[in-house]
């Protein structure tokens, strides 16, 4: 029987250079030594980007809507500004000229307990209306226009639509009526004790209307404004005569009227 050749577990040599010198050893390879003091090696997990949250978008658009609205702020500030130095804008004036009671009757109620008097009543007044601007044409709706004492309505009337040039002066004859009237104890009580003074009824009479200017080719929004004239003493009239009432001492202001939704300033 023959014998069986295993090869060898010891590595080979290398043989030998030509010439007979003999081939290096291979070099031995380096060992990973282990670091105590290096940090261990910790892969970090990707971060998504985080989204905005709803706060934050809010307080950038209430930013900008509060940025364009000051820059228009600034704007039709600046727009006001130019075109007052440039019209030197002004409002209209009023005076009261001439006033007359021609019917002035209070009488007793008998019949109707709920009210204690009846007032029949007439005006007639003359009123100068100007407009002090150079280069603006004031459009006046149609007036309401009422006559009271002590905050007692004494009569109401209207006047119609008119346009105001620059420079101009108009003259409004409203007339102002009554009939019958009911009137309260406390009212009726007001007036006859006014009426028995030496001075006469104090009066004070309001006209409401809307108006729009024209600068150039530009027209404005329709505005409403409030005239209100007091400082007027009256008198009943005695017979067919009128009595002819003291208006050197009224005034009148013009007051805007700004309505905002069911609220008006």
């Amino acid at each position: 029987m023959t014998d069986r050749v295993y090869p060898s577990s010891k590595p080979t040599t290398t043989g030998a250079a030509p010439g007979g010198a003999t081939a290096p050893a291979a070099a031995p390879a380096k060992s990973h030594l282990y670091n105590p003091t290096r940090p261990t090696y910790r892969p970090q997990a990707h971060r998504r980007r985080p989204r905005r949250s709803c706060r934050s978008i809010c307080c950038c658009c209430f930013f900008w809507f509060l940025l364009v609205l000051l820059l228009l702020i600034l704007l039709a500030a600046t727009a006001g500004a130019a075109l007052w130095v440039f019209y030197r804008p002004h409002s209209p004036t009023f005076s009261v000229s001439t006033f007359k009671t021609t019917q002035f009757n209070l009488s007793a109620s008998s019949a109707d307990a709920s009210s204690s008097g009846h007032l029949s009543a007439a005006f007639n007044l003359t009123i100068a209306a100007r407009n002090p601007n150079k280069k603006i044409t004031i459009f006046y709706d149609p007036f309401t226009v009422s006559i009271s004492s002590n905050d007692v309505i004494l009569a109401n009337g209207s006047y119609p639509a008119f346009a105001s040039s620059p420079k101009d002066f108009t003259v409004l004859k409203p007339t102002l009526s009554s009939h019958s009237r009911d009137l309260d104890a406390d009212s009726v009580t007001s007036l006859r004790s006014d009426l028995k003074k030496k001075s006469g009824l104090p009066l004070e009479f309001q006209m409401d209307t809307k108006v729009k200017i024209k600068v150039g080719g530009f027209k404005s929004n329709k505005v409403g404004i409030r005239v209100t004239c007091d400082g007027i003493q009256a008198a009943a009239p005695k017979g067919k005569s009128p009595s002819v009432a003291s208006t050197s001492d009224s005034k009148c202001e013009v007051d805007l009227r700004i309505k905002i939704w069911k609220w008006t300033f």
